[in-house]
């Protein structure tokens, strides 16, 4: 049987805390229990295989705790689904702070900013290693560019792979692609797609105009919420990554682009008594048969956080089966299904094929050239 696959945090914020509650969720259901859950194994790991051994955050009243204590800690907000948890013996660790936490935080309350320890930070490398993490799971925040590279820095050094749930672009710079392959380690990335959220849902209904004939003129997509996600987010320069993920994941999904001028995709507002539900409004404006004018409005209310894990929790297991299997460099099939800035885009339904046969060990030909050193399916008995 599989070991557990020995996870490490980077950020402790409203997504870290769904997933490991979520973990522990799952731990004890087997079968029809395990509603939530794409897919209860993949390689033969289980949701609740995930071992956390080592978490880092820069928040005062997260380092220096039990993850177990930390995940609720503020300014997490996000639903609690699963109070009852294991002692983890994992205490959070001071990170790096560089770009982490935006300047107009200091303005906030302390029960909805973060508030940065003044300590030194962890020798993030070192910890990987002493830890004996085998995946780092990336939830920094937005804008978070400096930070984040220098954990996949310390992920390269201490042989780590690496789901980037972030917009900083990891998997899908080619640079740092080549990094990661020339490791030898796996990397699952970048921008994390909800289970169910804005983006797929966008993604499916502007395909849909396109498979039904119907013209896409103009598009927008508003999101609302009350977590730090948002808050961060207000400051408009940390945007400029989470907007080109966002907007280039839908634009993928048509047949011919839309001009800058006639797609809006970004995050709009900071709404605080929303907490971690995040509230997304879509409109698509088009012409159908006889130039007839079509129109669709539509209102999604989901649990970010919790939407988050969903996915989150296969991308973990993928890139433990990519480490299982000696896989380096960006794993293609598994980035393009979970992840709004693959390295490469397809349509949904071929990434969720392509995924698919990833996991199971079956060849699957991706459309167009595979870049260099590029590999979908490696040795495994279907999970």
């Amino acid at each position: 049987m599989p070991r557990n696959i020995k996870v490490a945090i980077a950020g402790v914020g409203n997504c870290a805390s769904a997933l490991v509650q979520g973990v522990e969720y799952y731990r004890s259901r087997r079968n029809a229990a395990l509603d939530g859950v794409m897919r209860q194994t993949i390689g033969g790991y289980r949701a609740s295989d995930v071992e956390f051994v080592s978490a880092f955050d820069v928040d005062r009243r997260k380092v220096g705790r039990p993850l177990e204590e930390a995940i609720f800690a503020k300014p997490n907000n996000t639903r609690v689904f699963q109070s009852s948890l294991p002692v983890s013996n994992v205490v959070v660790q001071m990170g790096p702070e560089f770009d982490g936490i935006a300047p107009h935080m200091a303005d906030y309350d302390d029960d909805v900013a973060f508030r940065p320890a003044d300590l030194e930070p962890t020798d993030i490398a070192e910890a990987l290693r002493k830890s004996g993490a085998q995946v780092l799971l990336c939830y920094l925040p937005v804008g978070s560019d400096k930070a984040v590279k220098h954990y996949a820095q310390a992920c390269l050094e201490a042989g780590v792979a690496m789901v980037n749930c972030v917009p900083v672009f990891l998997a899908s710079d080619p640079e740092w692609a080549q990094k990661f392959r020339d490791a030898g380690l796996p990397i699952v990335g970048d921008d994390i797609k909800s289970q169910v959220g804005a983006t797929i849902v966008h993604r499916s209904l502007a395909r849909l105009f396109a498979d039904r004939g119907v013209t896409l003129d103009r598009t927008y997509q508003l999101n609302t919420a009350g977590n730090t996600d948002f808050l961060n987010m207000l400051e408009r320069k940390r945007l400029k990554s989470k907007k080109i993920s966002k907007t280039e994941s839908v634009q993928s999904q048509l047949d011919e682009r839309l001009d800058e001028a006639d797609i809006h995709i970004g995050p709009s507002d900071y709404i605080p008594w929303q907490h971690d539900n995040k509230i997304a409004f879509i409109r698509l404006e088009g012409r159908g048969f006889g130039d007839a004018p079509l129109e669709v409005e539509l209102r999604l209310s989901v649990q970010d956080s919790s939407n988050s894990a969903g996915v989150v929790i296969d991308a973990l297991r993928c890139a433990k089966l990519g480490l299982d299997r000696k896989v380096g460099g960006p794993l293609e099939a598994p980035s393009a299904y979970y992840m709004k800035s693959p390295p490469r885009q397809f349509r949904d339904s071929v990434a969720r094929d392509a995924c698919n046969a990833f996991i199971d060990d079956i060849p699957f030909e991706l459309p167009g050239a595979a870049p260099q050193g590029a590999r979908v399916a490696s040795r495994s008995s279907r999970s």
